[in-house]
């Protein structure tokens, strides 16, 4: 059936959101451990504990698009590698909801943007405004920096990786945003929110969405299912009366309701609403979504 990923592509297409390119296509439900994701006019195929599957490479290679292929297993991190399709540059821009973001092939494990974050992003833009002062904590390429700094607010994006600061500078750029306009910084998020409650620094609003594990500089490891309470607790002490938090996890070995649990118990005087993912990912329900309201 050479025409069934293109009339699975073209299904999906409908059902997006209008000035969008990037989005999931497959999420490990047609093929198990196989995700598609559409970027541009790119396909970015993951696998998770299995190979590619011999009759899908002939579809992907039937569509005529550069495809690329990933591995998600734990001790894997290469970037994509090219499998068909024209050789287009590795670098290049996507579209989300009308805002633009570059995409980078040849980075690493990671693209550039998590597209399982797209509601979330729209929500930031949604809920900023000319005044709003947020703090997007390991921030990776600014995502959320960006759709703040869109609807006028001021943004510090805080990484602990400098080439992400200098990312998300140019995809502020790419949507005209005066990035001179906007803090940015670099360093462990523990440390600076710290710092921030030293020095009496309030926001309105502040991102929680960090890697289910790290190590600082010390060697002392930071596991979300252990310490996702404080760092909530940490940033609580740098919000403005009235802020919130957005508070995010893609760690599997949380559930829903643990998560939830594990937030209220850090700050029990605010309210709690969780955020979907969005409706193309209906595989495993992995990320856990919180808007904290104080």
């Amino acid at each position: 059936m050479p025409d069934a990923l293109q009339e699975l592509l073209a299904a999906r297409r409908e059902s997006i959101p209008a000035h969008t390119d990037a989005y999931r296509v497959v999420d490990g439900t047609v093929w198990p451990g196989v995700f598609i994701d559409a970027l541009a006019d790119r396909l970015l195929v993951s696998l998770r504990d299995t190979a590619l599957p011999r009759g899908l490479r002939d579809l992907l290679e039937h569509t005529g698009q550069p495809v690329f292929v990933k591995r998600l297993d734990k001790d894997v991190k290469e970037p994509p590698r090219q499998i068909c399709g024209p050789q287009l540059p590795l670098r290049f821009p996507i579209r989300e909801n009308g805002i633009s973001f570059i995409m980078d092939m040849a980075a690493g494990y990671s693209q550039g943007l998590f597209l399982d974050q797209r509601l979330n992003r729209a929500e930031v833009h949604r809920r900023c405004r000319p005044g709003t002062t947020l703090l997007n904590t390991f921030a990776y390429t600014g995502g959320f920096s960006v759709c703040a700094a869109l609807a006028g607010a001021t943004a510090t994006t805080l990484d602990l990786a400098q080439p992400c600061l200098s990312w998300c500078r140019e995809n502020m750029q790419a949507n005209g945003i005066d990035d001179s306009r906007h803090f940015f910084c670099k360093g462990d998020t523990l440390h600076w929110l710290d710092r921030f409650a030293r020095q009496g620094r309030a926001f309105n609003a502040i991102v929680l969405d960090p890697p289910t594990f790290s190590r600082d500089e010390k060697g002392r490891v930071w596991r979300v299912e252990r310490d996702y309470g404080t760092l909530v607790q940490k940033a609580s002490a740098c919000l403005a009366p009235g802020g919130w938090l957005l508070c995010t996890t893609n760690c599997r070995k949380l559930s829903h309701a643990a998560f939830r649990a594990m937030v209220q118990s850090a700050v029990p005087q605010a309210a709690l609403t969780a955020s979907p993912m969005p409706p193309e990912f209906n595989g495993e329900p992995y990320l856990k979504c919180l808007w904290c309201q104080f």
